[in-house]
């Protein structure tokens, strides 16, 4: 079972605090915590929620020692969805510029830049040379390698955020979305991952391909 199928929590601020104070930010940790947590409890949010993002700290816990700026690699992971909309285009975008500013204001220029790019990495979720962000798209990408039934609830929530899009149309698109991943040699760029998530999550996205293709 993967850890990302575990009962996580959104986080306490205890833990965004820590992340604050070891970046040595400038400012009040509390109220950009409040505005994060507020973000992800957003009624649209079905999949990229509280949860999520609980999900991928987790993960990240598991893969530390694999971050050359660990701080960094966490504050991304805590901005990558701040802003979703499933109606736009450009919520990474969005998120990045939430980030950069977060960290600009707190003084922190350098780190601010290279968590923009990150977050801005999770839209292709493809690195382009970022050995970091690779570490991000990796846990990002982790719910693909989920059991059987933790894949499906995913999907499910996935489409639930969908909703407003006629079935035949989310089928067609989400098709194309899942072919893409496996048109790929390999989806997971770190060996940890590829090791625990490669083979479960070529065959998740296989089946669902398949099902998706039979309802068209």
């Amino acid at each position: 079972m993967s850890l990302s199928s575990a009962s996580v929590n959104w986080p306490g601020i205890e833990r965004w605090s820590r992340l604050w104070q070891s970046a040595a930010a400038e400012g009040n940790a509390r109220d950009w915590y409040e505005r994060l947590t507020a973000a992800y409890a957003e009624p649209q949010r079905f999949y990229h929620n509280q949860r999520h993002i609980a999900e991928c700290l987790a993960e990240f816990d598991r893969a530390r020692a694999l971050a050359k700026d660990p701080v960094a690699v966490e504050f991304a992971l805590w901005f990558h969805d701040a802003v979703y909309d499933p109606k736009s285009g450009d919520n990474e975008e969005q998120s990045a510029e939430l980030a950069t500013s977060c960290l600009n204001d707190a003084g922190l220029s350098r780190l601010a830049a290279d968590v923009g790019e990150f977050v801005l990495a999770t839209k292709s979720h493809e690195a382009r040379g970022l050995s970091d962000a690779a570490l991000v798209i990796d846990i990002d990408l982790s719910v693909l390698g989920r059991d059987t039934a933790g894949f499906e609830a995913f999907e499910e929530q996935v489409r639930q955020e969908y909703r407003f899009v006629p079935k035949v149309i989310f089928n067609l698109k989400r098709a194309q979305v899942l072919k893409r991943f496996l048109e790929r040699p390999r989806l997971y760029t770190h060996e940890q991952f590829f090791q625990r998530y490669e083979a479960q999550a070529r065959q998740n996205l296989e089946e669902s391909l398949r099902t998706l293709t039979r309802l068209w």
